[in-house]
């Protein structure tokens, strides 16, 4: 057989071509979800942390189940609809609104959208500086753990790569524009907290899901 005709046998598997596209889906929401503080009790919180949670399960489920080398690989490729969204919002804000639209709308759509370009870097490098360090510390403890202690694996990498993220993000976007003292301890603080709550059993949850998708039918 012709080795152009061959069939490939670098096949992608079902749970990590379900992964990439939730994950692109997550990378794209964050962003646009930041823009609401929510209330938990007594904590404040960007809303966009939900997304960039579901971004830590799905890099720590694929690491899990596909390995270190392709969750960083899926980690990379994030960059990729992260940057072309940035692309496009920015094309959209720049051409004329049709008259047709009403004011209030636009003035809604822009606010929300228009966020500056310092802002966007701050995603940019907090996103992947804290999700390679994730996938990092989840694959580092499984090597010295094996495959036990999924929770305790989980929530370790969640909350320190959260930390970093809090701290990179709230520091590129906002330092000297206001004090950021109190908005770090408190986004800190929230994301920790939701780190350790409810990231292990989404993860666990993940890693089933993606090792029962995968087994060959019987």
């Amino acid at each position: 057989m012709n080795k152009d005709t061959a069939p490939s046998s670098r096949l992608i598997s079902p749970s990590l071509f379900a992964f990439g596209i939730f994950y692109g889906g997550m990378v794209c929401i964050a962003g646009v979800l930041g823009n609401k503080q929510v209330a938990l009790g007594p904590l404040a919180v960007e809303a966009g942390i939900f997304a960039f949670l579901l971004l830590v399960v799905t890099s720590s489920a694929v690491a899990e189940v596909h390995g270190r080398a392709i969750a960083n690989k899926l980690v990379v490729w994030g960059f990729v609809p992260l940057l072309m969204s940035a692309a496009l919002t920015v094309l959209v804000l720049a051409l004329p609104a049709s008259d047709k639209m009403e004011a209030e709308r636009l003035a809604s759509f822009e606010t929300i959208m228009g966020s500056n370009l310092r802002i966007w870097l701050a995603g940019l490098v907090a996103y992947g500086t804290s999700q390679v360090l994730n996938v990092t510390i989840f694959s580092a403890l499984k090597g010295r753990e094996g495959s036990r202690l999924l929770f305790f694996r989980s929530a370790v990498a969640s909350a320190l790569s959260q930390i970093v993220d809090t701290l990179i993000f709230i520091t590129v976007a906002f330092y000297g524009v206001f004090p950021i003292g109190a908005l770090l301890a408190g986004q800190m603080l929230s994301k920790v907290v939701l780190s350790i709550v409810f990231v292990p059993p989404l993860i666990l949850m993940f890693v089933k899901l993606g090792r029962s998708t995968d087994r060959p039918a019987a």
